[in-house]
This record gives C-alpha cells, sequence and structure tokens, in this order.
C-alpha cells in the first residue's frame, strides 16, 4: 500500500511541497539544523525580554525609594544657635548666629580650622524661596581665604544695609556659580563676615539686616 498520501515517500522520508518530491538527506539535515536554530533564537529573544522586564523593574523600585519629592529636605536640620554658643567657648570673638524665622531652615553648621589656618564658623540656610544662603565668619581673615570664599570674584559696589556696610561680590552672570552666585562681604572686630549662597536680594538683605542686629 503506497503512503504517498501520508506526506511521505515509499521509503519513509517527507515528500517536500514545494518540490514536488522527497527531500534529500542534506535538505533533511538543513532543514532539522533551521528549527533548532529558530528555537534557540526565540528562546534568546525570550530571555532578552524577561531581562529587559526584570531591570526595568529594579530602575522602577530605585524610583520609587530614592526620588521622593515629598519627603522633605535633603539635608537633616541643624540647631545652629546651639553649636553657635559652643562655638563661642573657643573663640575671643562674638560668634555671629543671628535667629531668624522659622521659614528659614538651618541645614549645617560648624566651627572648623582650614588648612590656611583660618578658623571659620559658618551656618548654611535653606531660604524661604528654596535658595541657599550662608554665614561664613573668618576670625583673622587673610586676603587668600576671603578670595577662596567669593570664588576669586572682584569687589563691585558698596551697600549699606541697617548701617553696615557690605561689599558686593557678583557672580550671578557666570555660566555656572555654583553655590556661590552672590556674596556681600563686611569686617567687624576682628571677623570677616561673608553672606554667600543663591538667593536673591531680598533675601540676602533680610540676613544682613539680622546680622546687622548681631554686629551693634
Amino acid at each position: 500500500m503506497s503512503r504517498r498520501g501520508s506526506g511521505v515517500d515509499e521509503s519513509g522520508r517527507p515528500i517536500v511541497a514545494e518540490l514536488g518530491r522527497a527531500e534529500t538527506p542534506e535538505e533533511a539535515v538543513a532543514r532539522k539544523a533551521a528549527a533548532s536554530a529558530a528555537r534557540r533564537n526565540g528562546k534568546t529573544a525570550l530571555n532578552l525580554f524577561v531581562a529587559l522586564l526584570a531591570s526595568l523593574g529594579i530602575v522602577a523600585f530605585l524610583v520609587m525609594v530614592v526620588v521622593r519629592p515629598d519627603q522633605g529636605r535633603m539635608y537633616e536640620p541643624a540647631d545652629y544657635l546651639a553649636a553657635a554658643d559652643a562655638a563661642q567657648g573657643t573663640l575671643d570673638v562674638p560668634v555671629v548666629a543671628p535667629a531668624m524665622p522659622e521659614d528659614w531652615h538651618a541645614n549645617h553648621a560648624e566651627l572648623r580650622t582650614g588648612s590656611d589656618g583660618v578658623t571659620a564658623w559658618s551656618v548654611g540656610f535653606t531660604t524661604p524661596a528654596e535658595k541657599y544662603l550662608a554665614i561664613i565668619q573668618g576670625v583673622d581673615a587673610n586676603t587668600s581665604w576671603l578670595a577662596d570664599q567669593v570664588r576669586d570674584a572682584r569687589a563691585g559696589a558698596v551697600v549699606t544695609i541697617d548701617g553696615v556696610p557690605w561689599t558686593i561680590y557678583d557672580r550671578r552672570g557666570e555660566s555656572s556659580p555654583g553655590n556661590v552666585a552672590y556674596a556681600l562681604v563686611t569686617e567687624a572686630g576682628g571677623s570677616t563676615i561673608v553672606l554667600a549662597g543663591t538667593a536673591d536680594d531680598e533675601e540676602f538683605e533680610a540676613l544682613a539686616a539680622a546680622v546687622a542686629k548681631e554686629l551693634e
């Protein structure tokens, strides 16, 4: 009985429809190799897809854990008034630390002596407008120390705020001014006092006025 109706010839070899005859051994090997390659490619594509999904899942997790804009400020609040009291015990000049309104948030406060030998007290604030503004008080500071605080900006005009003259150092026009886009500098009782940051003129004036009260 003929087996041609089943798609194989009398010797049991599959008939290739496109050729109308049984496939040769070489064709059979090529067909099986192609089928095997297709299966491997399919598994590789699936593995890549699974790996991509896993990577996206990790990224989503990190975004949820790390990027939390509603979780508060970048820095923990600092009790700068208490730190100023502690610093006062080691300095012969009054530490400048005005009490600011509640919407001025101190994020660091420290007293340290730099490699240049200048001892400096500093306190940094996040302002009500979410800008950065710091007080840096150098004791017996030199011109090199001051140049470092104002990032080598040139001295500008002098403005008087609540009776205290301040020299302006303006870097706002630079492409990358960093945290010292603008500064006000005054001298008082053996200290060089620098107000530096990214705040606008109004917030600089508010801090300068508070410092002026400390210098009375």
